[in-house]
């Protein structure tokens, strides 16, 4: 039986030989379901207070059998990673659902052991292909770098220590549970970001393991910034610090609108550059048209011009969308990681370079 430490030395060998492969979308394959409020609410939480419908986090708990099913169809479609249930599953975005600190702390564990004995059932199908299970660490609903109150730009409805407790108890929990590496993800506000790179620098300096770090920003719209106003630029200088395994952007825009920020991230960035885009952008029902064959075009072109080191999808996404783009870019070479000059690098919205 491979040692953790195997797995992480499995996976770094794997992303210099070839172009390393995400899973797509939860919400939309959990949607296609059909799910009613007891499939959320299981045994466990037969008498909660709330509505749990929506709350996909739970399911670990509830309906374990959709969420081994989805990691397994993903891990089949040649997905290399697939991320954990717990994109919303700390003490304060759980809080819109009223569940306490220990049924957060399940979600994450349970959701870990179920990526890990995936990771595990499909890696012993297919010894040359190891898959790996990345904890999912997503945003929240509550920001560090914005105002709560358009009258008043001091006011914030959480604080930094709030927010890196919170996200200190879902890394303990995803590292118990034996994920492989931490993705942060689909960061609208980098303080917050800094709150969960603080938090498991400080857990692995009080002697939890080591696991790689993955820090997927989100690019809002067309105006090539966060939601908190930075660059591409801005916010690699903002996060560098952290030596992630692998940096670069999810969510919000599809792959056409995602090209100018990953190949920005491609030029500046020391690590490897991972992006899952959507699959296009949404309808006026809110629905996502891109087909498969055509997101994975468009992230052919990418891995041809040697700009990615990971791809998958993010919402709107399914197996077929993965399956597509892993045969697309079968064969194709990772990207070089750049040899930059040395500099001081700082960054507000905009980066700052003092060579």
């Amino acid at each position: 039986m491979t040692t953790r430490a195997d797995r992480i030395a499995l996976l770094k060998a794997a992303a210099k030989e070839r172009i390393l492969i995400l899973d797509g979308s939860w919400g939309v394959m959990i949607q296609r379901r059909g799910l009613d409020e007891d499939d959320f609410r299981g045994t466990r939480f037969t008498h909660h207070g709330v509505q749990l419908k929506g709350n996909n986090d739970i399911l670990c708990l509830t309906r374990p059998d959709i969420i081994a099913d989805l990691h397994d169809q993903y891990f089949g479609a040649g997905a290399d990673i697939s991320e954990t249930n717990t994109f919303s599953a700390t003490t304060i975005a759980q809080d819109d659902y009223k569940l306490d600190a220990q049924a957060v702390w399940d979600i994450n564990l349970e959701g870990a052991r179920l990526a890990r004995a995936a990771a595990d059932r499909w890696t012993e199908k297919e010894p040359s292909k190891p898959r790996f299970a990345a904890g999912s660490i997503g945003p929240l609903n509550k920001m560090l770098s914005m105002s709560s109150d358009v009258n008043d730009p001091g006011a914030r409805s959480v604080t930094f220590d709030e927010v890196y407790e919170a996200y200190r108890q879902q890394i303990r929990a995803l590292n118990e549970g034996g994920v492989d590496l931490y993705l942060i993800e689909t960061i609208t506000d980098t303080l917050n970001c800094k709150a969960a790179i603080k938090a498991i620098m400080d857990l692995e300096d009080e002697g939890l393991e080591h696991l790689p770090i993955w820090i997927s920003g989100t690019i809002t719209d067309r105006s090539g910034r966060t939601l908190s106003g930075q660059t591409a630029e801005a916010f690699w200088n903002s996060v560098k610090h952290a030596k992630p395994f692998a940096i670069g952007f999810n969510c919000a825009l599809g792959a056409d609108l995602m090209r100018p920020h990953i190949a920005e991230m491609a030029r500046i960035a020391d690590c490897l550059v991972a992006a899952y885009p959507n699959a296009g952008l949404p309808n006026a029902m809110g629905q996502y048209d891109e087909q498969p064959h055509e997101t994975a075009h468009e992230l052919h072109e990418w891995a041809k011009d040697g700009i990615v080191n990971i791809l998958g999808g993010c919402c709107g996404t399914t197996p077929d969308h993965i399956q597509h783009v892993a045969d697309e870019v079968r064969g194709v070479a990772p990207r070089a990681i750049p040899d930059r000059p040395k500099a001081l690098r700082l960054a507000g919205l905009e980066p700052f370079e003092l060579s």
